[in-house]
């Protein structure tokens, strides 16, 4: 299944709470359940946190569940690629 990398912007997002943060994760959580329950095969992976934004790591069937995602959820959804190729460092062996 396809991997993608969303990137929601949010100003300040890395001054929010640990209780902000997990708060937002059960929301997530609570939506990805949800669709899952409902037949859509979508699973977060795990996100990156810098100043102003979140980039989070989705597997799921296309970009339309991401954003379905984020519009239930009411996250930002700014851009969305979809993985191609991964590399790490055995690559190189």
């Amino acid at each position: 299944m396809p991997r993608f990398l969303i990137e929601r912007r949010i100003p300040n997002i890395s001054q929010m709470t640990p209780g902000d943060l997990q708060a937002i994760s059960r929301k997530s959580n609570s939506v990805l359940g949800e669709m899952q329950r409902q037949g859509t095969a979508i699973q977060w992976d795990h996100s990156y946190l810098t100043d102003d934004a979140l980039h989070c790591v989705y597997v799921a069937p296309d970009a339309g569940a991401v954003r379905e995602h984020a519009r239930i959820g009411g996250f930002p959804c700014d851009n969305i690629m979809q993985v191609g190729t991964i590399i790490d460092p055995t690559t190189g062996e």
